[in-house]
């Protein structure tokens, strides 16, 4: 259960519904307030116990924690009573007596800001809607009735490691009208608001709560251009099973929600978890926000609603970069340079008119070049004027090529469902030999993929870990030790080809054990950064190549500390769809502090059995100082 004593919600952001979710002053009634009335209903209200109903709570975002009952958002706005944080029963008190109070300028009607609160109460009390000041928000029903609200999904943009708000995935809802237009669909989505992206400071400050969080809405098509085309993420949206109330119930909840905001934390109150309230509020009864263990993954979230049964389909969107590369790998080396050579301009389209190429090449090439036209100009790489010309230049010749049944574009096959891929939390049990002393390994991996997992449901070359753990018992010395605590170990093995030029980069920080001059394993601090390149090859997998900088801090070195540079390169392989093998050497020179070279020659096999079960052994070969070590190790891998 989280932690209610750090949870904090202060103001959110509306964009396309600002106007039509603004609180509505509604018509001030000629009569004074009904005293009568609400004393009936507050003691109707304390007698029913209706501060202790699990669905006030959900309304109230109320947790228990050490203290007691706490919500989860701290924004004075949402609370009506002084203590209403930390209150159920007086904030229910307030609530009913402020459903009694004539709106003024500046101050608009309890039932409409407070509209999800209303309607639940009034159906649970038996209001008479003609006794109070304004007896329903007419804003509210008016965009309900313009929009008719029908359908809802959930939709999870995938992992990009490049992006570090973005480097689990992101969650979102999708509200589809009577239009029936997914594009012209409103799209929910809780984030944090940074001003800057780089890296560690994000992490920082990210893990701290240091950002406010937000609740936005805004076209869906806006936000399948951000991810697609920008952050060129593939995209998986999974139907739910909403009910037009349950609709209209999680509609009013998020009308609550508006210009509220909350600190905004990495693993846990973060995309996800908010959009939990958003469900538990739709469909009472079902249990989400409670369901955490402290963390909370985008994808383990996907998971979690479809355990409640809410997911009833899914559908697959590749990214403007998945289609390039599909297209590109159906066309030869020749016709890839012609369709990038017509979108910037280096080949005149009157080479496309000839009769040199069969129509369908024709075809696949103008497809490719369009696409990366689009690419080139959503990065910024292009001026709009020349996009348009030479977009529409392509587009004519395409169109005088006819449409085909096979048209590639529409055929690009979908990858494994994220949410059918392996569980994010690891165990390893293991058995190895390091030179003469043999040893037992324990490892536990909260989050989430590495390099060795199996790729599918996941991004290939793509590695994301956080606090792996790792003991040791050596038997013959009846020793337990800490081999090694990584903090962060991330990798992006990118592949660079004539249509991208990513950087691949990797960055390492935490507790490992490194030789000394005596032969003794030493504890050290290390922080390990690096960048390079990567080529994607049919046979030999990924070819990767990296310049990288070390940094040691302990006690146990002789000047405390030792920092140096070098590199490494490897190669990525799947043998197999279950197989998987990764060679690498690494060799670093610390010439400052303690001065010393450390080589590292490494074979890597995995071997999975199914998608939650993987057996790995590992061989290693070292060369610290002028000291050599031999290691095996063979483990057994179980994700839950």
């Amino acid at each position: 259960m989280l932690n209610p004593t750090r949870r904090r919600y202060h103001r959110c952001i509306s964009f396309a519904w600002l106007i039509l979710l603004s609180a509505a002053t509604g018509i001030p009634c000629a009569f004074g307030q009904d005293s009568a009335y609400q004393d009936e209903l507050l003691n109707l209200a304390e007698g029913q116990r209706l501060h202790e109903d699990p669905y006030w709570r959900i309304l109230m975002h109320y947790k228990k924690g050490l203290r007691g009952d706490t919500s989860l958002i701290d924004d004075p706005a949402f609370f009506l009573a002084p203590d209403g944080k930390t209150n159920p029963a007086s904030e229910l008190k307030a609530t009913l007596k402020a459903f009694f109070e004539e709106p003024t300028e500046g101050k608009p009607a309890a039932v409409c800001r407070f509209a999800a609160r209303y309607e639940w109460l009034k159906e649970r009390l038996s209001i008479d809607p003609s006794r109070l000041p304004v007896p329903a928000c007419a804003s509210f029903e008016e965009f309900m009735r313009q929009t008719q609200p029908e359908s809802v999904a959930l939709v999870f943009p995938m992992a990009h490691l490049n992006g570090p708000a973005s480097m689990f995935g992101h969650t979102l809802l999708t509200i589809e009208t009577a239009n029936k237009s997914k594009l012209l669909a409103y799209a929910v989505t809780y984030s944090a608001f940074a001003n800057e992206t780089f890296g560690p400071f994000f992490a920082v400050k990210g893990l701290t709560g240091l950002y406010p969080g937000y609740f936005s809405i805004m076209p869906y098509y806006a936000k399948l251009q951000e991810y697609s085309d920008i952050d060129h993420r593939d995209i998986w949206e999974y139907p739910l099973n909403l009910t037009k109330p349950e609709i209209r119930r999680m509609m009013l909840h998020i009308r609550e929600l508006d210009h509220i905001a909350s600190d905004y934390y990495f693993f846990d109150e973060n995309c996800s978890y908010a959009l939990y309230f958003l469900l538990e509020a739709a469909r009472p009864g079902v249990c989400l926000t409670d369901g955490t263990r402290g963390w909370l993954i985008p994808l383990d979230s996907v998971r979690a609603i479809g355990r409640q049964g809410f997911i009833q389909g899914v559908a697959y969107r590749p990214s403007r970069t998945t289609k390039i590369k599909y297209l590109a790998a159906g066309l030869t080396d020749s016709e890839q340079d012609l369709a990038m050579g017509l979108a910037k301009g280096t080949v005149s389209e009157v080479v496309m008119t000839g009769p040199a190429a069969s129509s369908m090449e024709k075809i696949k090439t103008l497809d490719l070049a369009g696409e990366y036209l689009q690419y080139l100009y959503t990065k910024g790489m292009m001026p709009q004027a020349t996009y348009q010309e030479r977009f529409i230049k392509t587009l004519k010749l395409r169109s005088q090529l006819g449409t085909v049944a096979d048209d590639a574009t529409e055929k690009i096959p979908a990858p494994v469902q994220p949410d059918k891929g392996h569980l994010s939390n690891r165990l390893a049990l293991g058995v190895g030999i390091k030179d003469h002393d043999a040893y037992w390994e324990t490892r536990i991996r909260p989050v989430y993929h590495g390099l060795m997992d199996n790729d599918d449901g996941y991004v290939k070359g793509a590695q994301l870990i956080f606090t792996d753990l790792a003991l040791r018992w050596y038997p013959e010395k009846h020793k337990v030790a800490l081999q090694s605590l990584d903090i962060i170990d991330i990798v992006s093995l990118a592949p660079r080809d004539r249509f991208f030029h990513p950087v691949s980069w990797k960055i390492t920080t935490g507790l490992t054990r490194i030789t000394d001059e005596d032969k003794e394993d030493r504890l050290v601090y290390q922080i390990n950064p690096g960048g390079g390149m990567t080529f994607s090859t049919t046979h030999l997998g990924l070819l990767y190549a990296m310049l990288e900088t070390g940094l040691n801090a302990s006690g146990a070195l002789e000047q405390g500390y030792a920092l140096g540079a070098g590199g490494s390169a490897g190669m990525l392989t799947n043998v197999t769809p279950h197989w998987k093998t990764h060679l690498f050497a690494r060799d670093i020179y610390y010439g400052l502090g303690d001065t010393f070279n450390a080589f590292e020659a490494c074979l890597q096999q995995s071997l999975s059995l199914n998608p939650n079960q993987s057996v790995g052994l590992d061989i290693r070969r070292r060369k610290t100082r002028d000291l050599y070590e031999t290691e095996a190790k063979l483990v057994w891998n179980l994700f839950f």
